[in-house]
């Protein structure tokens, strides 16, 4: 039944029965009237062709997206939250100011090729991505001014014995853009911030601990209470940090005497 929506289950990756093709997403886009949301909410939309196409802000609360081909796609301010996109194509997606909070991205598929160009990154500028759960590459993603609060982008599975997906070694996220993001509480354990601009952003209580943040700019940003413990801070930008004296972490640090501060 359209609308249907997935339980409530910890644990499950149960999905509803498929009920769209992506000819009939395509139309129903197609036919919106502009400032109308279409509702594609809790559906099962797994494996589809949906690249290329404008949501136009569709809602898509709860529903399954795993492995479905988002290349180029406008999901700007679309309605993603607890949203499953799983093994997702998001080349060069727009999801700029969407809400993905309490989704989760695990091992998407961010890049054309092995050589990684920044340029296929998705946008997630002004997204509202709290509580969200990713394991990713998204080397050149732009987070510019999203809230990432209590996101979880660390390599460690949280549902063990499932199998479902394997986990990452690390979350590499070189050269990501998260200027005057709310990174509050965020979960950056381990993960590869080399040449990542974090100027301005609030990165209280974030656990950055084992985090390469070689070369990161962190210009101005709030490290009220944050962990670098064991974090590598190799040419670092700290000039203006605030909070430095709450850090955790820092006698075990890497190279924090030769951050710039």
């Amino acid at each position: 039944m359209p609308g249907t929506k997935l339980p409530d289950i910890p644990g499950t990756a149960w999905s509803p029965p498929q009920e769209d093709t992506a000819r009939e997403i395509t139309e129903k886009l197609f036919k919106a009237k502009g400032g109308e949301r279409v509702d594609l909410s809790g559906r099962n939309l797994r494996y589809l062709d949906l690249s290329g196409l404008d949501f136009k802000g569709a809602s898509l609360v709860k529903s399954d997206l795993y492995g479905v081909d988002l290349t180029g796609a406008n999901l700007k301010l679309a309605d993603l939250s607890n949203a499953r996109l799983d093994r997702t194509v998001i080349i060069q997606a727009n999801f700029a100011g969407a809400n993905l909070s309490g989704a989760t991205l695990l091992r998407p598929t961010v890049h054309t090729s092995f050589a990684y160009k920044l340029s296929d990154a998705p946008n997630f500028a002004g997204a509202n991505l709290t509580g969200m759960r990713a394991m990713a590459r998204l080397d050149g993603a732009n987070f510019r001014g999203a809230d990432l609060s209590r996101a979880d982008f660390s390599p460690h599975e949280w549902r063990p014995g499932q199998g479902t997906i394997s986990t990452v070694m690390r979350n590499e996220m070189r050269s990501c853009d998260f200027s005057g993001g709310k990174l509050v509480e965020t979960n950056l354990a381990d993960a590869v911030l080399v040449f990542a601009r974090l100027a301005g952003a609030d990165l209280t209580r974030a656990n950055l601990s084992g985090a390469d943040l070689s070369k990161a700019d962190l210009s101005g940003a709030d490290l009220t209470g944050a962990d670098l413990s064991r974090a590598d801070l190799y040419g670092a930008i700290l000039s203006g940090a605030k909070g430095l004296d709450t850090v955790k972490g820092v006698a075990t640090a890497i190279n924090f005497d030769k951050a710039i501060h």
